[in-house]
Formats: C-alpha cells, sequence, structure tokens
C-alpha cells in the first residue's frame, strides 16, 4: 500500500503476481494494491510507472482504489511501502488483527541499499522510477520465498 496507488503499490502488485507465477505459488494468492490516500481513485497507474514497469514486462492495468476496512479482513497481509503508509494503515485498521496484518516491504529487501522504505518515485526522474522497480523486485522474490517456500 502507498499514498496515491499509481505508482508504488501498483507495480508492488504486479511484480509480486509475476514472481509468484514464476514458481507456481502464483494461483494459491490473490494479489491487490490500493493506496491509504483517496486522490486517484478510478485512475490507471501513472504513466511513467506503467512505462518503465512495461519495460520489465509488467503491464499495470489496475484501477487505483482506497484502502477499505475489508481489505484487513480479506487478505492475510497488508505490506506498506513506507513509514507514513504503515502508520496511516495502522490507523485505518479496523482491530488488533487487522492492524497484525501490517508489514514494511522493505522487512524482504536483501540488496545492499541505503533505504528502508521504498521511496515515491512520483517527483523523481526516470532513476526513481527503475529504482523502485529493482527494490521490489528483490523484495517481492524474497516475500514470495517465504509464503510460499
Amino acid at each position: 500500500m502507498c499514498l496515491g496507488n499509481i505508482c508504488r503499490s501498483p507495480a508492488a502488485e504486479e511484480v509480486m503476481r509475476s514472481v509468484a507465477e514464476e514458481n507456481g505459488c502464483g494461483k494459491k494468492w490473490e494479489f491487490d494494491s490500493a493506496g491509504t490516500g483517496r486522490y486517484h481513485i478510478g485512475s490507471l497507474p501513472d504513466d511513467r510507472m506503467r512505462i518503465h514497469a512495461r519495460r520489465r514486462g509488467y503491464e499495470l492495468t489496475h484501477r487505483c482504489r482506497q484502502v477499505c476496512g475489508e481489505d484487513f479482513r480479506h487478505f492475510d497481509l497488508i505490506v506498506g511501502m513506507d513509514a507514513s503508509n504503515i502508520l496511516n494503515l495502522r490507523r485505518m485498521a479496523p482491530d488488533i488483527e487487522g492492524e497484525e496484518k501490517i508489514i514494511p516491504m522493505s522487512a524482504f529487501f536483501s540488496l545492499a541499499t541505503r533505504y528502508d522504505h521504498v521511496p515515491d518515485p512520483y517527483y523523481e526522474g526516470a532513476e526513481g522510477f527503475e529504482l523502485v522497480l529493482d527494490l521490489l523486485e528483490d523484495a517481492c522474490r524474497n516475500l514470495r520465498d517465504t509464503i510460499c517456500g
């Protein structure tokens, strides 16, 4: 989950789906993304993220939506991109069980990096979008290995 659901979280959704399908566990899981803010509801992801993702073989077709209470009941994990969104998710969680499902994407980083979060590329150039995809590919593979064995 990220703030607007137009860059990081839709990219994470598609990267996660793709890496899960690499070893056949993709059919066991449901992947979705949402934003903690209401800014872009119904929109496709940011064009720049879609272009950079497409270059790596990912098609981002998700329509942006906001996190809702049902997400905390429906999903086993709620993965946030940075500390601000983790805090927002904790505030949105309907109960303790929902709050316990929240985990930062950075918990799955294995690359040597100076980042303890997935940075928002919205105000960055091409390098920012590529960095986000690099971090997400690493973290999603590690998350897949954790949940799929």
